[in-house]
């Protein structure tokens, strides 16, 4: 007499982590953070760029009229610190988001943690990038002359790149269209994924690292209105 044990092992949406059960969400707020993370991106390549005494030809070679130009430009400033730093707050809830989402079709890929990985190294580098800021806004809004011309043109050099360097970026790029060709995500946001993100990854290695900033921008805006308004079929299972 023979005895069969037959096993079941049905499909399950959750993952077990630390001792209980996570499932993903099928919650938009992640999304809705990434698209805030977007604009701002592009908002701090706007503002960044209205701060621009030390690329204004006319005063090349004069340290103390680039300075003056940069104190009447002290309102921008203000609003791409203000940008920057809320930017890079969502970009951390976006990434946050983004690895629960790309885990729950890929648990056991390392896609999802390089996806994360890559946006918070982002948001760190805009935070860095702004973190001159009250140094020189405050002094030069004041004209305490606390600061010196030099380093103030070196601050406008500062704010025109750091902030701009959204190489890591595009590692969340890929990562999603990693996931994209296990059927896991939509395929477009996957491609997008691989234009975008793979061409941020490519300006950060070249010389032109600062250009990353508006294909990275670019991405994480694309990408996270298609999670928001294009993801139905995960968010219905």
């Amino acid at each position: 007499m023979s005895t069969h044990v037959t096993t079941r092992h049905p499909a399950r949406d959750d993952v077990t982590f630390g001792g209980g059960t996570v499932r993903p969400t099928r919650s938009r707020r992640w999304s809705i953070a990434g698209i805030g993370a977007g604009l701002s991106g592009l908002g701090i390549l706007a503002t960044t760029t209205m701060v621009n005494g030390v690329y204004d030809q006319d005063l090349a070679g004069h340290p103390q009229a680039i300075a003056d130009k940069i104190a009447g430009q002290t309102g921008a400033m203000f609003a791409f610190h203000s940008i920057a730093v809320v930017g890079a707050l969502l970009l951390v809830v976006f990434g946050v988001g983004l690895f629960h989402r790309l885990r729950a079709v890929a648990a056991d890929s390392a896609a999802p943690l390089i996806a994360l990985a890559g946006l918070l190294g982002t948001a760190v580098v805009v935070v860095l990038g702004s973190g001159l800021d009250t140094e020189f806004m405050m002094s030069l809004s004041f004209d305490d002359s606390s600061v010196d011309v030099y380093n103030t043109a070196l601050y406008n050099h500062w704010i025109g790149t750091i902030p701009w360097v959204w190489v890591l970026s595009g590692l969340a790029g890929l990562a999603t269209f990693s996931v994209s060709r296990l059927g896991g995500v939509p395929r477009w946001i996957g491609r997008v994924g691989l234009v975008l993100g793979g061409l941020t990854l490519l300006l950060g290695i070249s010389p032109l690292e600062y250009m990353a900033g508006l294909t990275g921008a670019l991405m994480v805006l694309v990408t996270a209105v298609g999670f928001t308004f294009g993801d139905k079929q995960f968010r219905h299972q």
